[in-house]
């Protein structure tokens, strides 16, 4: 009797056991369905380089912001006083 009451102490309460398969069942879910869909941008490579040396950028030389800085131009300082 005491070997069974130790061994329910060393097993994790079964609300975590089904919350860590969930889990797992939604990690591979998600994995599946991004390696069934593929890359969403075109010109995206599975490696960061390139093979004939460029950096890999499209032309536009804007990396990042979404060229949220060109719009910000006017707005500081006018207030005049």
């Amino acid at each position: 009797m005491a070997a069974v009451s130790a061994l329910r102490k060393l097993v994790p309460p079964p609300a975590l056991c089904g919350f860590l398969l969930l889990l797992a069942l939604m990690f591979v879910a998600s994995y599946a369905a991004g390696a069934a869909v593929g890359p969403v941008a075109p010109g995206m490579h599975e490696t960061g380089t390139s093979r004939d040396g460029d950096d890999g950028g499209g032309g536009g030389g804007d990396s990042g912001g979404g060229g949220m800085d060109m719009d910000m131009g006017g707005t500081h300082g006018s207030g005049g006083g």
